[in-house]
């Protein structure tokens, strides 16, 4: 596999929804749901267009049927490849270093601040 640190830094629209997949698998508007529930919006269309590109660098793959009772027999479930796991934890260690850095939490604090 390869080092997953050359994928990042990631853009934030697509560690969101890596995170989200990363609960488990979800289906298009599961994962819409997911973020709304997070505070972040995308279009439906722009998410479609992410997944498709998130499965062409082969971080998520549609994951194999998992149909409902009651599903609507389109719906299509996608879930993490093992790179795409590797990817967003590591661009989560990414997010989490940034935060211990003295500057940047300076920086954030003046923020608040005006």
């Amino acid at each position: 596999m390869p080092d997953a640190t050359r994928f990042l830094p990631l853009s934030p629209d697509v560690f969101e929804i890596l995170v989200a997949l990363a609960e488990g698998e979800l289906h298009g508007y599961g994962i819409l749901k997911v973020l709304e529930a997070r505070d972040v919006r995308i279009a439906a269309s722009l998410l479609y267009r992410k997944l498709r590109r998130l499965m062409d660098d082969d971080f998520v793959v549609e994951a194999a049927s998992r149909r409902r009772t009651g599903d609507d027999v389109r719906r299509r479930y996608y879930r993490l490849t093992p790179l795409g796991l590797a990817v967003v934890r590591a661009e989560a260690a990414r997010i989490v270093e940034l935060a211990r850095s003295r500057e940047i939490r300076r920086l954030a604090a003046g923020a608040s601040h005006g």
